[in-house]
């Protein structure tokens, strides 16, 4: 176990080191594709030694009871994910674009009407899923880190945006939430416009994944639960 709270720890340590305080120095030293290249080494490496130190990590019992009710809570928690996660592939200003800034959608509409994060909301809400529906040990050490990483990564990647993008990314925050549901509820966006790859694309995810437990656990997720 303390070997998986060492890995999870140096999964999301790294990822911050990297994208902040250590970019800029090593981009300069070694330059924009070179860094790409140790950024993307370093997070393959540190995610299969925290995957391997879970599979090795020693099963504890359960928290708490995990019956129909948290399932059916945890199966709509993960179709939103997944319409969240399909939505962010489409015009996501927050992507990475060495050309230049990306421009913004002229309003909030879709996903980006739910929060200005999807991607990284769909990974912290997977994360809270399985916090509910595994309440193991091993699964929360691995759950808080995905969760810490995606929600403070958002805030860093705000106030990185609002630095290298100010003509950009303060006016795009006006419009969307970090928090889900804030923007719309206070009237700045409208939950509109999801397009079919939002849809249809969150939908193939949510079945394909949510299947996917059944040969790579040995037991059912989601809606095939119950059928």
């Amino acid at each position: 176990m303390i070997m998986l709270l060492l890995a999870a720890i140096a999964f999301v340590g790294t990822h911050f080191l990297l994208s902040h305080p250590l970019r800029a120095p090593l981009v300069r030293a070694a330059g924009e594709g070179a860094f790409l290249g140790i950024y993307s080494v370093v997070a393959i490496i540190t995610l299969v030694w925290m995957v391997m130190a879970y599979r090795r990590a020693p099963m504890t019992d359960l928290w708490w009871p995990v019956g129909d009710g948290l399932w059916a809570l945890a199966t709509v928690m993960m179709l939103i994910a997944s319409v969240l996660l399909a939505g962010s592939l489409v015009k996501n200003p927050a992507f990475p674009s060495p050309g230049g800034p990306v421009a913004a959608p002229s309003s909030a509409r879709g996903v980006y009407a739910i929060t200005r994060h999807p991607m990284l909301w769909s990974f912290a809400i997977w994360g809270f899923v399985h916090i509910l529906i595994y309440p193991v040990a091993k699964t929360f050490i691995v759950t808080v880190a995905i969760i810490t990483l995606s929600l403070v990564g958002a805030a860093f990647q705000d106030r990185k945006k609002e630095r290298l993008q100010p003509q950009v990314w303060p006016a795009w925050e006006r419009q969307t939430s970090y928090v889900p549901f804030a923007a719309i509820v206070a009237g700045r966006a409208h939950l509109r416009g999801f397009g079919a790859v939002a849809t249809l694309g969150g939908l193939g995810i949510w079945l394909a994944a949510t299947w996917a437990h059944i040969p790579l656990s040995g037991w059912p997720a989601g809606i095939w639960r119950w059928l």
